[in-house]
């Protein structure tokens, strides 16, 4: 019998930003349930990371990304059989208005002030600020405003 190894997954997790708010949506019927998280989701064969997070941002809430910044990665274990490796993007330019396109994966969208987060948060964001800090939107804010 051949051995199959276990490989981890490239998710790609999309920060939306607005007047210094983030986009969340509280997550249902996956890994993570009840937890709040960015849009987001797998990055396909032979797509780029900016295009999944506008593709992802597109499917999940009807937005459409006009810029896309690459940020930080995380590497998270959910449960004994999913390995996660996400890729972080900051959207700062978009139209639209979330709309709840996937109502089978998401219980609503919300604005979030980066200081007043919601509970429980998905585990790649608890990664996140444990690896980028608790005030990695604010760093983003201040990068992209010298740009």
């Amino acid at each position: 019998m051949t051995e199959i190894k276990k490989r981890p997954f490239v998710g790609v997790g999309v920060a939306v930003v607005r007047e210094g708010k983030v986009l969340l949506g509280k997550r249902k019927g996956a890994h993570g349930e009840g937890e709040w998280a960015f849009p987001g989701g797998h990055l396909e064969f032979g797509e780029s990371v900016e295009a999944c997070a506008a593709r992802e941002l597109k499917e999940e809430a009807g937005m459409k990304a006009l810029s896309v910044e690459m940020g930080p990665w995380t590497s998270d274990l959910m449960g004994p059989e999913k390995h996660y490796i996400t890729i972080f993007t900051f959207i700062p330019e978009f139209e639209g208005e979330p709309r709840l396109l996937e109502p089978d994966k998401c219980e609503g969208w919300e604005w979030f002030s980066w200081d007043q987060l919601p509970a429980p948060l998905f585990s790649s964001i608890r990664s996140l600020m444990a690896k980028e800090g608790v005030n990695i939107i604010e760093k983003y804010l201040i990068h992209s405003q010298i740009r």
